[in-house]
């Protein structure tokens, strides 16, 4: 439902992700075009307040299930794993998939 110049945008759009994981407490920076930043940081299987890219605010509980991060709430759900040495982020909302795959860069 987005026009092509939006889809075109977020595919191009080149976005920074830092993980800092300390046991099972983690801290997941996105570094976006422009200079925004987004950090939560949040420990498994404990509710954390959240905070997306366009600034609004959510609770959500991240467990790991088959080796993934797993961050489910009404209509979404999140998942990210490393495979293949490269950063895998599934998003699902309403039905539209969303995939991002990165790729390590230190």
């Amino acid at each position: 439902g987005l026009p092509s110049d939006k889809i075109e945008l977020g595919r191009n759009c080149k976005i920074v992700t830092e993980v800092v994981q300390n046991g099972n407490d983690f801290t997941w920076t996105q570094r976006f075009p422009g200079g925004h930043t987004t950090t939560n940081t949040f420990t498994v299987g404990k509710e954390a307040d959240m905070e997306t890219f366009g600034g609004k605010k959510f609770k959500a509980t991240v467990k790991i299930e088959d080796g993934k991060l797993v961050a489910e709430f009404p209509n979404y759900r999140h998942t990210a794993e490393i495979s293949g040495g490269k950063l895998v982020e599934i998003s699902t909302s309403s039905g539209v998939v969303y995939k991002r795959t990165s790729k390590k860069i230190a």
